[in-house]
């Protein structure tokens, strides 16, 4: 099974005196659906901005993709950023566009073609329940229905990579199992490699998944 992430001997620091990672050895197979735990500022959102090379090593490398992302060029970078969706805990909405607009971003980044990206649209608006909303703006809609079309985002140019900060830590149970089921199609149907940062792991999952869990800069395997 083809390797999506490989990390060997991976510290991360946002400066010199501190490392917030340390040393991690760890890979992530294509099609894995993957939990990273751990306590408040522990490093999971620190992980998970290197993974999207907001973050470069410290030390050790990391390859997501097949792209090596220490000292990684600009465009081999957004090239890599082309095939990854990211659900942030902040929605990271354009606020001053539409709902619909929003959603279409990646697919306009991507080149799809107008009727495509149209189709793709509507049909991620009805799987997050938000077709009837799809001509307002950001700001019009709850906190919940704005992680959902964060997530449709997220999904629509078909990634082979998500990434998921705390993606229902402050959501109504309806918009939490809406996030979830979006969360295990993509992985199941589309074989889409899903990571999910959080501190609850849902009981009722309906997919096998690996689980990381950091403590003191150390990334492990819970088995």
């Amino acid at each position: 099974m083809d390797k999506v992430i490989i990390a060997n001997n991976l510290s991360l620091s946002y400066s010199s005196n501190e490392t917030i990672i340390n040393q991690a050895d760890f890979s992530i197979n294509s099609g894995n659906f993957v939990f990273i735990t751990g306590a408040s500022g522990s490093g999971k959102s620190t992980l998970l901005k290197s993974i999207y090379g907001a973050l470069k090593p410290k030390q050790g490398s990391l390859i997501v993709g097949g792209v090596e992302l220490k000292g990684v060029s600009n465009s081999k970078l957004n090239f890599l950023r082309r095939h990854i969706g990211i659900v942030f805990q902040d929605y990271k909405l354009v606020k001053e566009w539409t709902i619909e607009k929003n959603i279409m971003l990646p697919l306009i980044i991507n080149g799809f073609d107008k009727g495509v990206t149209q189709i793709q649209v509507d049909t991620l608006l009805k799987h997050v329940r938000l077709k009837h909303q799809s001509g307002k703006f950001p700001l019009e809609l709850s906190g919940g229905e704005q992680q959902r079309v964060a997530m449709a985002r997220a999904l629509s140019h078909n990634p082979i990579l998500i990434l998921a900060d705390e993606p229902t830590g402050n959501l109504d149970d309806y918009s939490s199992q809406l996030i979830w089921n979006l969360l295990e199609g993509a992985n199941k149907q589309l074989k889409t490699t899903v990571i999910v940062v959080t501190h609850h792991i849902p009981e009722n999952l309906g997919v096998e998944y690996k689980h990381f869990h950091i403590e003191y800069g150390r990334i492990n395997e819970v088995h």
